[in-house]
């Protein structure tokens, strides 16, 4: 019965850092599809430090995540 309600713990744990990763990753597409059609250089720059921001944030939710289950 511990053991259930500890596995209940722990899913929900994961549970808002896998809705915040599936989000960002659907923040990513839309901001590759930004920069696949950016004409101006100033907005490509733009582009450029979105994508990196986004990327930073996925690696960060994916290092936390992998955290966590290595940890259970």
């Amino acid at each position: 019965m511990l053991s259930l309600f500890k596995k209940e713990k722990e899913e929900t744990n994961f549970n808002p850092l896998i809705s915040e990763l599936e989000s960002t990753k659907n923040d990513l597409c839309a901001a590759y599809s930004n920069f696949e059609n950016a004409i101006d250089p100033d907005l490509v720059d733009s582009c450029i430090y979105e994508l990196q921001a986004i990327q930073l944030r996925y690696k960060f939710l994916l290092t936390k995540i992998r955290e966590m289950d290595s940890t259970n």
